[in-house]
């Protein structure tokens, strides 16, 4: 077997922010940028209009800074993660539960689904809002969803395009399934090469995971910053009005969230048989930092060292689970997308048959697989899955205002179910099954 270097290493560039109590700052931040955002809000008569425009752009940069920096170091950082999991493994652990595993993150993403159609069922947040007014152009005749997509003859044409003919061509558009696909295959290949042919390109591959993690520490830096101005910036335009009036469909998606995180500590412990109060207790520093930076890719490294060193995870289940988790498994995201589609449907006046609801079902399940692990990038493949809905997209440009609060949480969700998942395949496929959280003292 080819060797190489844990990626868990690279979270020391990351422990400076965790001792740093990056969370604190960033609640810190929401706090301020709220303040700041109500009061340079042209509707307190304190500043002008075109000033208060002016300010919030200013404001803004930090943020759009971060996530620039973030967008164009994950494709390298997921590259470089996955082969370094598939690598240090061996081929036959890897049949073992490879499929297994993708089997798995599909069985959660349509649990959490099903989660946010309960919870916005029963509690309607979109209706909240239809009977404010509305969207724009709320009530008016819309296009069935039935009409604008045929899902089953799309299938045979969905599967064949899962491998991509131009992996550039994936990562200029952001493709991340397609540029998943194809690292997996050129690291199953790379398995297959003798130990001297095969050991530049792993030295390689350890660099970009150097140089990508140095960039997201730089990143990270920005981030209490980025989400001051970013709230400020919001307030400032929308005001606290409309702010306070979308609280209700928040408490939505927390509230499923929440539920999501409970059905984690039940598989926790029906498979396990561990304590998952200590899980949850365990895995504290990676949630804190997914809700600090709301990307799960830039967590990895942390995400890897609490799983091998305090959940007890073995490193050949970690080092393959958690990089392939980051791009695939977004239970969080999948429930976020599915409540703001049902929201957006009530706010619009629009009634959604079976058929509509097993299309977004299944459209969210395909979308939430492809998301980026970035800041945004789940209302970035939203839009896809709203027109395939026949919802529009017009009332999408709010959520996107009110999207790095929720996202902080969803990416919480998010490394927590990437954390179950690894302890429940190392209870399975682990090299050393009696190495677990339990016996940790």
């Amino acid at each position: 077997m080819l060797e190489i270097r844990p990626l868990n290493n690279l979270s020391v560039y990351l422990d400076r922010l965790i001792k740093g109590r990056l969370w604190l700052k960033v609640i810190i931040g929401l706090i301020l940028g709220a303040g700041v955002g109500i009061v340079i809000n042209p509707s307190t008569g304190l500043v002008t209009e075109n000033f208060s425009l002016s300010l919030a752009n200013w404001l803004d940069l930090p943020g759009q800074i971060f996530m620039r920096l973030v967008q164009m170091i994950m494709i390298p950082l997921i590259f470089a993660s996955i082969i370094s999991g598939i690598v240090g493994n061996t081929s036959d652990n890897l049949k073992a539960f490879g499929i297994k595993l993708l089997l798995y993150f599909v069985f959660t993403t349509v649990i959490a689904i099903t989660i946010g159609l309960i919870v916005t069922f029963i509690m309607k947040p979109g209706q909240y809002v239809f009977k404010l007014g509305g969207f724009p152009n709320s009530g008016e005749k819309l296009i069935e969803a039935n009409e604008q997509t045929n899902l089953i003859e799309n299938i045979p044409d969905t599967i064949s395009k899962l491998i991509p003919n131009n992996p550039l061509e994936s990562i200029l558009m952001g493709e991340m399934l397609g540029v998943v696909i194809f690292t997996i295959i050129i690291g199953v290949a790379i398995t297959q090469l003798n130990h001297d042919t095969a050991r530049p390109i792993i030295r390689f591959v350890e660099a970009i995971q150097k140089i990508c993690m140095i960039v997201v520490s730089w990143a990270m830096m920005l981030v209490p910053y980025a989400v001051f101005g970013l709230i400020a910036a919001l307030l400032s335009k929308i005001g606290i009005e409309i702010f306070l009036g979308l609280g209700y469909y928040m408490i939505v998606v927390i509230l499923g969230l929440t539920f999501l995180m409970i059905f984690y500590l039940i598989m926790v412990f029906a498979f396990t048989r561990k304590n998952p109060l200590k899980f949850l207790n365990l895995i504290r520093e990676p949630q804190l930092l997914a809700f600090s930076t709301a990307s799960s890719a830039a967590v990895m490294p942390v995400s890897m060292k609490t799983a091998d060193e305090k959940l007890g995870v073995s490193s050949n289940i970690s080092d393959f689970v958690i990089p392939v988790g980051a791009t695939i498994n977004m239970d969080g995201t999948a429930l976020f997308q599915c409540v703001t589609t049902l929201f957006m449907a009530q706010a619009y006046g629009i009634e959604l048959s079976v058929i509509n609801l097993i299309l977004i079902t299944t459209t969210v399940v395909a979308a939430s697989i492809g998301t980026p692990a970035i800041p945004g990038g789940g209302v970035i493949i939203l839009a896809s899955v709203l027109q395939s809905a026949g919802i529009p997209i017009d009332g999408l440009i709010i959520i996107i205002g009110i999207d790095r609060i929720l996202g902080m949480f969803r990416t919480a969700v998010n490394v927590t179910g990437d954390l179950t998942a690894s302890v429940i395949f190392n209870k399975f496929y682990g090299s050393d099954k009696n190495k677990t959280f339990a016996n940790k003292k």
